[in-house]
């Protein structure tokens, strides 16, 4: 059986795996799953139409499922998707999804969700991702895998936070976020690529290279949006296949990148 504190609600469609983890004064709502060696510590609300994967920890007064804070949503079942090997630390709230989106919020695996973060309704978090303490996601929000989100940022809807990217803390997104760069600021620029996440992660200097030279290209060269692809499709990307993640932020933007 799993196990489960006596002082827990749990509702009686919820789906728990049996090596799961509830703990004292949590509540489990209707049509709730989850998975293997899950823990909710202590006074952690999943409230309904919620799938979590395993090895998940929830910490205290983390709000998980709650409808989404849109006055377009009318009752409609919503979801919120979370994979595996997830840290969601304390008064995190995450909101499921609305009908006129997807009706999704998804969240990868192996991110960190520092105290107090928001994420609205129908975000999309990929994996190994930190969000540190009061980040602020809000609706229809796209961050991608490997970033880091400096405390106490905020993040307009319909942006997208791109790969290995790093926001400093306090900082204002309104726009796309390019893959590798830094920003920070209110409203958030451009202060080049984050190196020292590439170094950690035992890229080679001719990688990281190349990548500071498509960097230069295109916020820095003065050409056009229409020149800086060409020039990296042409030039740098036979050397360097990452540089590909680059051009995908500059065609795939809504919002255009934040400069």
């Amino acid at each position: 059986m799993s196990q489960i504190h006596p002082t827990a609600l749990i509702s009686p469609s919820a789906q728990i795996d049996e090596t799961a983890i509830i703990g004292p004064y949590c509540i489990v709502g209707d049509e709730v799953s989850i998975g293997a060696h899950t823990v909710l510590h202590r006074h952690v609300v999943v409230t309904r139409l919620t799938r979590i994967g395993a090895h998940n920890q929830f910490y205290q007064f983390a709000s998980v499922g709650e409808d989404p804070q849109d006055l377009k949503y009318a009752g409609e079942r919503t979801w919120l998707e979370i994979g595996d090997h997830n840290t969601i630390r304390e008064a995190c709230s995450l909101h499921r999804g609305t009908a006129q989106d997807g009706g999704l919020t998804k969240i990868g695996c192996h991110n960190l969700l520092m105290v107090n973060t928001h994420v609205a309704h129908d975000c999309v978090i990929g994996d190994h991702n930190v969000l540190a303490n009061n980040v602020g996601v809000a609706g229809h929000v796209s961050i991608g895998n490997h970033t880091i989100i400096g405390g106490n940022s905020g993040i307009h809807q319909f942006c997208t936070v791109d790969d290995y990217s790093l926001v400093g803390g306090a900082s204002l997104i309104l726009k796309d976020v390019a893959a590798f760069t830094m920003v920070s600021g209110n409203p958030a620029k451009t202060h080049g690529m984050n190196v020292e996440g590439m170094r950690r992660k035992g890229w080679s200097k001719e990688t990281i290279n190349a990548l500071r030279q498509a960097y230069r290209v295109i916020f820095r060269s003065g050409l056009t949006t229409v020149q800086a692809l060409e020039t990296l499709n042409n030039e740098l990307l036979p050397q360097e296949p990452k540089i590909q993640l680059l051009i995908d932020s500059l065609q795939n933007s809504r919002r255009g990148v934040v400069r």
